[in-house]
């Protein structure tokens, strides 16, 4: 055989073997929260990787646009993928991916966020109303010694189940305990309108003290510290979720009071994991109790910020950097 004729059949065995590599397609929702394209993506793929070295990631962010995301997920499946890993921009919407996949013989692992009812295969997330619940309690505890403290709360997307039940742990706590001046549910998570919605309730209160803000995830409480500061008032207490490296940085300065640590890794691996069994048809069918993998978050706070460090989840260069080495130092990070 001639070098060249050669050359052309390892080509076409190359071609093959590229196509016959079984696909997961991760969908992700949007990427003004900080953690999917630094966090969830990077380490999905590491996981999928060491679960299934075969296996060929297909990747898509929907920029928190619904329609967009069933177009990627469409594709997906058109490029043959064998497992559908979504992060849903709109739990409702979503019912009708997870109806095309399985009409494709496909696996749907909803990952972060539940589908409202849709008949997944797998559900791998945190508990998002027990978050609510510590995000609140945490609050509180800012809070001793007033007596009924005046709160903003800004929660999340009104699309996202995960805000819904957050809202309903935050009120569970809450309620009965402060005066709320304000509540807003913001649009896509946006920390543009959170800021919007903050400026708003500062205006509203006139000059009132304002005690605490509720805010659901890191990139809303930056919209709120930012209206704080624009609005020239004392900082309150602001809550948030996700331990974004920015979070960090405002906790350590005394900005904001706290976040919620969520194992971002152990959440990625458990679905890459449930991602590899599948394409190996090891995933058994399940009764809707047996769907869940349900994780725990951790409360942070300036006293145990250095958990993050400690367990690999953020580098301490990466956020004890620049101008925010004083106050990290300061902090005792």
């Amino acid at each position: 055989m001639s070098s060249r004729a050669l050359l052309a059949v390892l080509l076409l065995l190359g071609c093959k073997k590229a196509s016959d590599a079984p696909k997961v397609a991760l969908l992700l929702p949007e990427a003004k929260t900080a953690r999917y394209e630094t966090q969830d993506r990077p380490l999905f793929e590491a996981a999928l990787k060491k679960h299934c070295p075969t296996c060929e990631l297909l990747y898509s962010n929907a920029g928190q646009d619904a329609a967009r995301q069933q177009q990627q997920a469409e594709a997906a499946l058109t490029n043959g993928a064998k497992v559908l890993v979504i992060d849903a921009v709109d739990g409702a919407a979503a019912r009708a991916i997870v109806e095309r996949a399985h009409a494709a013989k496909a696996i749907v692992i909803a990952y972060d966020r539940d589908l409202r009812g849709a008949e997944v295969d797998r559900l791998v997330t945190f508990d998002a109303e027990m978050i609510g619940r510590f995000q609140a309690t945490a609050l509180l505890e800012a809070l001793k010694g007033h007596q009924k403290p005046v709160v903003v709360l800004i929660n999340g997307s009104p699309t996202d189940d995960n805000a819904a039940q957050l809202k309903r742990g935050v009120h569970a706590v809450l309620d009965g305990k402060i005066e709320i001046a304000a509540e807003y549910d913001t649009p896509d998570w946006s920390p543009d309108k959170a800021q919007q919605q903050m400026t708003q309730a500062l205006t509203a209160l006139a000059g009132k003290p304002l005690d605490g803000v509720y805010a659901a995830n890191d990139g809303t409480a930056g919209g709120v510290i930012a209206a704080v500061k624009a609005a020239g008032v004392p900082m309150p207490p602001v809550t948030g979720q996700d331990a974004e490296v920015a979070a960090l940085q405002r906790i350590a300065a005394g900005e904001q009071y706290c976040t919620i640590y969520k194992q971002i890794g152990l959440e990625a691996d458990q679905a890459a994991e449930l991602a590899a069994m599948a394409v190996r048809g090891e995933l058994k069918p399940a009764p809707p109790e047996g769907k869940a993998t349900v994780l725990q978050p951790t409360v942070l706070t300036r006293a145990n910020a250095r958990l993050v460090f400690d367990e690999g989840f953020l580098k301490k260069s990466d956020v004890c950097v620049g101008a925010w080495a004083a106050a990290c130092a300061n902090a005792g990070l």
